[in-house]
């Protein structure tokens, strides 16, 4: 017989994972039919066509081709441009070889000396290091105004310069995209997916917006251009985005033209989009600062495209996982979803079956969508997990999940994995709550929604890492300012009344869910300690830094879910002993795994029954 207060539990979490299965199915409608719907609505205004530039106005263009193993397309690339309708004394031409182990740089520089002469300057850079790096020291110049940056297997139309040319004769143009085509589609879902793909940019560029520009082709103002990381993914999507987020306009321009010469196999289609879903990812991580509401349409563009392209394959799981578990809990509603999603799945199994077969038309485009939320899944994930980091890895270097010698890889990568689902879904469920937290917390008193504290995170074996908490704050503003760092008190007066209920129910501690995904903090762990008390800790409990060793700091976790806030110095040294516990439970995957369900579970019981302290 099932007791009062785990059928409480369990109806607080039916209606948890309720919500959060509608909300995820609500913002995949959203993506792919509210939003399309939309930039259909706003599209229809036919872009404006600025006058043509007269000869001696038009803009030095210097036009650069990143090249690596190209030898088989760049001979076709400088023929290409050699037909570019633009003044000679005005246009440059850089090919940057990024240690090509073919030809492509012999290759580049024969073509070039063939009637009429191209006058391009081939560098070829000895290293492989990625196109980003060779790009950084490419664009530092000497350039002309305007910089068009297009891949070595892509055609531009004869006329692609002098239209650029005409539209940032505005000063306040900071980027123009060039339209992306392929030569030869290699299926018709592919092709499909690209029509739609060219025609949702046409229509975000009516809305005055431009998110992201084809690799193939793209132009921007030498004077805008910042160095990017040299791990960036997209550099398509960061550049130009970074150039709109100083206020900068950014034009896309059907009348330019970027024909994709390769014709790519089903495999190596599926490999580019793994890799630019983690891009995807990516640029959804760094760019977060876009998503403020100052920034107008391009946050609501950014946020309802690429965000969320981003996050459905996560959002799908979510939904069909929430549906069968509501389905087995006895709703009929939820029953329904669950065989609808599950039909919609299989209508692009045909497909999978006999790739070589021209199936219709429905099924193409199932299958290729399927597909491609399956590759952004893996794209996406291996950027998560630190396996995907925009550069070419070499032999002997670092394990991207820190070498921790207790730990092993198979356990480190699936509570990597553990963590970003799980704050996912926590994400998802948080927005319910967040809102009228974030107002109750303003009202309460005067100060910032969000607390950002400077805690310690994972200790290495070369260097211990620091990182800004994040919290909805629960006490007064600079209420240590006159105490500094000091224990936690029962009735503690530095906490707003609207703090003392969001720490019982543990709700101050949605915002770390972001500090997860970044990868500060696990979702179970050791607490995070402040640098203030740290040192004082390390002199009075023995072993206290080797907590955290190879291990990041939890939002919650053993020593959590047995004690309440620190009050004296024995508080802590009980803890560290709950820390080194679970330290050793890590050793093993499964006691691992049993251990983070259940200090997980237990966390659920405390907020649902607000027993937090």
């Amino acid at each position: 017989m099932t007791s009062p207060v785990a059928s409480d539990a369990l109806i607080a979490l039916d209606l948890l994972i309720g919500g959060a299965t509608l909300i995820a199915i609500a913002l995949l409608a959203y993506h792919h039919a509210g939003y399309p719907l939309i930039l259909r609505r706003a599209g229809r205004r036919p872009p404006a066509v600025p006058p043509a530039v007269p000869n001696e106005a038009l803009p030095r263009m210097t036009v650069v081709v990143p090249a690596y193993n190209e030898a088989a397309v760049i001979a076709a690339k400088i023929d290409n441009l050699r037909t570019l309708d633009y003044p000679a004394d005005r246009f440059d031409v850089i090919v940057a070889c990024d240690g090509c182990s073919d030809a492509t740089a012999g290759v580049a520089s024969a073509a070039a000396t063939l009637e009429p002469v191209l006058d391009a300057d081939i560098r070829d850079f000895p290293d492989n290091r990625g196109k980003v790096a060779v790009l950084n020291d490419v664009l530092r110049g000497p350039l002309g105004d305007i910089v068009c940056l297009t891949d070595a297997s892509a055609l531009l139309n004869p006329e692609a310069l002098r239209i650029a040319a005409a539209h940032f004769a505005d000063p306040r143009v900071g980027t123009v995209a060039a339209t992306y085509r392929f030569a030869e589609a290699g299926t018709e879902g592919e092709a499909a997916y690209w029509r739609y793909q060219t025609e949702n940019k046409r229509r975000e560029a009516a809305l005055g917006v431009l998110i992201g520009c084809h690799g193939a082709g793209y132009f921007f103002r030498a004077g805008l251009f910042r160095p990017l990381p040299d791990d960036t993914i997209n550099d398509d999507f960061i550049l130009p985005m970074s150039i709109a987020a100083r206020g900068y306009r950014g034009i896309y321009e059907p009348r330019i033209v970027a024909t994709e010469l390769e014709v790519a196999s089903l495999s190596q289609d599926q490999r580019r989009r793994r890799r630019i879903a983690a891009g995807n990812m990516q640029q959804m991580m760094r760019l977060a600062r876009v998503l403020h509401p100052r920034h107008g349409v391009l946050a609501f563009a950014f946020g309802s495209g690429k965000v969320l392209r981003a996050l459905s394959p996560y959002l799908m799981i979510l939904a069909l996982a929430g549906s069968i578990w509501l389905w087995c809990r006895g709703s009929l509603f939820f029953g329904m979803l669950t065989l609808l999603q599950i039909l919609f799945y299989a209508a692009s199994v045909p497909k999978l079956v006999q790739p070589a077969r021209r199936w219709p038309k429905p099924i193409e485009l199932t299958h290729y969508l399927v597909a491609g939320h399956w590759a952004a899944l893996i794209g996406g994930t291996r950027y998560l997990l630190g396996l995907e980091s925009g550069r070419w890895q070499r032999v002997g270097e670092d394990d991207p999940f820190g070498k921790a010698t207790h730990i092993s890889l198979k356990t480190r990568i699936a509570k990597r994995t553990f963590d970003i689902v799980g704050a996912l879904i926590g994400l998802l469920v948080g927005l319910i709550f967040a809102v009228p937290v974030a107002v109750a917390v303003r009202l309460n008193s005067p100060g910032p929604v969000i607390f950002r504290q400077m805690r310690i995170g994972r200790s290495l074996p070369d260097r211990t890492e620091l990182f800004m908490m994040l919290k909805f704050r629960t006490m007064y503003v600079d209420a240590e300012a006159r105490t500094g760092p000091i224990w936690a008190t029962k009735n503690d007066p530095r906490v707003t009344p609207v703090g003392r209920f969001l720490r019982k129910s543990r709700l101050d501690e949605i915002p770390q869910l972001v500090n997860v995904l970044k990868g500060d903090m696990s979702l179970v762990g050791p607490r995070p300690e402040r640098p203030g008390i740290t040192h004082r800790l390390e002199d009075a409990i023995p072993f206290f830094a080797e907590r955290t060793y190879g291990i990041r700091p939890g939002i919650t976790g053993l020593a959590q879910i047995n004690q309440g806030y620190d009050e004296s110095l024995d508080d802590v040294r009980s803890k560290v002993l709950f820390d080194h516990a679970y330290g050793l439970s890590i050793m093993d995957f499964w006691r691992w795994l049993r251990m983070d369900l259940h200090i997980l579970w237990k966390t659920i019981a405390v907020m649902v029954g607000g027993r937090g302290q």
